[in-house]
Formats: C-alpha cells, sequence, structure tokens
C-alpha cells in the first residue's frame, strides 16, 4: 500500500494549503511518478468529467437560493418570527440566534451562508444588548451547524451522491435531528444566560396574536423547504430542478412581495454565488481525484477489514468512527471529508446493517461540529475573522455549546428512530 499521497496530502493541509490544491497534488504525485495503471492525460480529463454531473448543479443553486434570502428581506422576517418565539427566555437574542438557524436551514443549506448572515444583521444587535462579543461570536457559529442537517443541506447533497442514496429520504430524515440540535443548543443557552445573567429581548412571552402576524409576515419563506420536500416527495422535480425553483421563488418573493430585492443587488449576489461554488467544485475536483488513488491502492478495502477487525459490533463501531470523523474534522473541510470518506465506509456499514440513511446524518453532523474544532475548523476561522474576537477568547466561550453538539450527536447516533421516523412513515 503506497501512503506517500496521504503524507504529502497531510503535509500540505499542515501548510495551510487551499484544500484542494492539497488533495490534487497529492494525487498527481501517485499517477505521474507511481503508478502505471492510468496515462496523465486521462487523469487530467478526470479535472472535468469529475464535475459533469446533474446532481451537483444543485450546489451552486441553492448557494445562490442563500445569497438572494440576505438581500431580499427573507432573514429579516425570519429573525422577527424567531425573536417572537423565544425572545422572552434568557439570552433573549442567544435563543432567537439558535431559533432563527433551525428556520435558515432549509433555506440556506450552509453553516458558512448562516454565519456570515448572523454575523451581519443579529450580532451588531447583541453588542448592543450587552452580550460579550465571545459569547456571541460562539453561539453563532456553533448555532450554524443546524443548516447543514435541516434541509436543503449542500453536504446531504454530497452524501447522498457518493453514497447512492434518495436524496429526499435524506432530506427528509433531517428535520428531527435538526430540531434535536435546536433543543440541546437551547439548553445550553439558557443555562449560559441564567449563569452570566444575560437579559430578554421581550418583557414577556408574545401574544398568539402577535406569533400569528410574523408567521404571516414570514409565511412565504417558511413554505420554502416544504414545497421543495413535497415536489422530491412526489416526484415533482429532481434535486437539481429544485435549487433552480428556490432561486426562481427567493426572486419573486424578494422582488414582488416584499420589494426588498433589486436589479442592482444582483451583481454582488451572482459574484458571492460564484466565487462560493468555485470553491466547493474544485475542491470536489480534488476529491475525485484522491478517491481514484485510494480505489487503486485498496485502501478502503484495507481499512473496512482493519475496522472489522477490532469489533463487528455496530455500536462499538459508531463510537469508534465517530471519533475518527472528529478528528478528521478538526483539520478537513465537511464537503471534502464526505466526498473522500464515505464510500470508503459504505461496504462496512452495509457489513453491519447500518442504514446509510441514519449514517448520512450522524456524518453530516459530525463534520459539521469539525468546523467548530481547532487547529482548522472552518468556522473559528469565518465568524473570528468577521466579528474581530480573538480565537482563543473563541474557544474558551465556545465550550458549553460544542459539549451540547457532541451530546445532540450521541443521541442521533444511538437512537436512529429519530432519523430515520419520518422517511419510514411517509413511506420513502
Amino acid at each position: 500500500m503506497n501512503l506517500i499521497p496521504l503524507l504529502i496530502v497531510f503535509i500540505l493541509f499542515m501548510l495551510n494549503v487551499p484544500i484542494g490544491f492539497a488533495l490534487i497534488g497529492g494525487s498527481m504525485t501517485y499517477f505521474l511518478f507511481m503508478s502505471n495503471n492510468m496515462p496523465p492525460q486521462f487523469v487530467l480529463q478526470n479535472f472535468i468529467s469529475g464535475i459533469e454531473s446533474f446532481p451537483l448543479l444543485a450546489i451552486p443553486f441553492f448557494i445562490f437560493a442563500g445569497v438572494i434570502m440576505n438581500y431580499s428581506g427573507i432573514s429579516k422576517r425570519l429573525m422577527h418570527f424567531a425573536d417572537l418565539l423565544v425572545g422572552h427566555l434568557p439570552g433573549g437574542l442567544g435563543q432567537v440566534n439558535v431559533v432563527l438557524s433551525a428556520l435558515m436551514g432549509g433555506i440556506s443549506g450552509s453553516a458558512n451562508a448562516d454565519a456570515a448572515m448572523q454575523c451581519k444583521i443579529l450580532v451588531p444587535e447583541m453588542e448592543k444588548r450587552g452580550f460579550p462579543m465571545p459569547f456571541s461570536a460562539s453561539i453563532t457559529a456553533t448555532s450554524s451547524i443546524i443548516p447543514t442537517i435541516i434541509p436543503p443541506g449542500i453536504m446531504l447533497i454530497l452524501y447522498s451522491m457518493v453514497a447512492r442514496v434518495s436524496v429526499g429520504k435524506i432530506f427528509m430524515a433531517g428535520y428531527l435531528p435538526g430540531l434535536v440540535i435546536t433543543a440541546c443548543l437551547m439548553l445550553s443557552v439558557h443555562i449560559e444566560s441564567i449563569k452570566h445573567n444575560y437579559g430578554r429581548t421581550r418583557e414577556k412571552m408574545a401574544s398568539g396574536k402577535e406569533i400569528v402576524r410574523g408567521a404571516g409576515a414570514a409565511v412565504l419563506a417558511l413554505i420554502l423547504p416544504l414545497v421543495i420536500i413535497m415536489g422530491l416527495r412526489q416526484g415533482v422535480f429532481t434535486p437539481t430542478e429544485g435549487g433552480a425553483i428556490a432561486c426562481f421563488y427567493c426572486t419573486l418573493v424578494g422582488m414582488l412581495a416584499y420589494r426588498e430585492l433589486h436589479i442592482k443587488d444582483f451583481i454582488p449576489i451572482l459574484r458571492e454565488t460564484v466565487n462560493s461554488t468555485a470553491q466547493v467544485m474544485f475542491i470536489i475536483v480534488g476529491a475525485n481525484l484522491f478517491g481514484m488513488y485510494l480505489s487503486y491502492e485498496r485502501i478502503p478495502h484495507m481499512i473496512a477489514q482493519a475496522v472489522l477487525s477490532i469489533s463487528a459490533n455496530k455500536y462499538v463501531f459508531l463510537i469508534l468512527i465517530n471519533i475518527f470523523l472528529f478528528i478528521v474534522g478538526m483539520f478537513v473541510e465537511g464537503g471534502p471529508a464526505i466526498i473522500i470518506i464515505a464510500p470508503l465506509l459504505v461496504p462496512i456499514l452495509n457489513t453491519l446493517k447500518i442504514d446509510l440513511v441514519h449514517f448520512g446524518i450522524v456524518m453530516t453532523l459530525n463534520m459539521a461540529i469539525g468546523g467548530l474544532t481547532p487547529p482548522f475548523g472552518s468556522m473559528i476561522f469565518v465568524v473570528s475573522s468577521l466579528l474581530k474576537v480573538s480565537i482563543w477568547d473563541f474557544l474558551k466561550a465556545n465550550t458549553p455549546f460544542l459539549l451540547a453538539s457532541i451530546v445532540a450527536l450521541l443521541i442521533i447516533t444511538y437512537i436512529p428512530a429519530i432519523s430515520l421516523w419520518l422517511p419510514t412513515l411517509l413511506g420513502m
């Protein structure tokens, strides 16, 4: 087994080389200098063929829809609705932060999109209300893992593609786990707010009339996830077409209903979408090439045999693989990690009779949590740089929220019904 390319990739990670370049560097070293199995021109062709996939078109569409939200007034109305629901609880805006992420999940589909939006819209208000910036930064980053689980999370689309499971089924499986994470984080905010005497945004709970009025203002945003899920469930459109519909829908809502989206806004919207899409697609190309190297060296087969030699008990396997994924998440972005690791684990999951849909939720959540852990957790750097918070202060403030996320992960891991109940109920 030739592990030199793997070592090269790891060293490049350590040197802070962008992930796509690191994966391509290690893979090209193998195919150009260590293997005669594939002519170089075929390797180069893989650069293009790796992204010639109709399902992958869903990614730029959902990124585009998420960016439109921030310009169209959808985010602002969802925030007001979240405040009506939980603003009366201890740590009011901290609770709003968590609930807003849950409401945004079905639309933004991206932890980075959600975190960036809340850093711009919600955190300045939290600072005005006396919340310490490290607390605001940490709950903003941690709550942003919720959109990765509540559909249409981009990592869920990637997992369904590489593990060959139904996109509609894994989307439906994400709702209840998303609520479990939301509940754990809200409890954590409640405890921290009482401990540090953080205030509420409302004197008392909103009246039924206020909640109904707020829901009415946000209803056009709230029904979008339902439209996407029902369309997939009924076979009206594919996930890629669902992404296009989401873009069209958000544009109509922003321009005609809320009248806050204007033609001039599409230049920055398209610029942000293109930049984000290019980064994701380049990583996918590198991950596909790296996956070819792993296959040629039979590394997936060897890993499967090694894991099964430790224990054939699926409960032991789940805790071991969660520890492994947690460590991987400290160094590697969630999307590339899923593309590389999920195909390696599918044979083991089938052998141990672990449901691929359930494991997809577990893996996606674990990778999202990895974005909150040093040394290379992306969410740490995104939020800390936007809010000018030192990484050390962020990590100290984030400890209780990270622990709450891990508790939610263990609950979801060992109670598969949380993920599988809805798909089973709907006969998916």
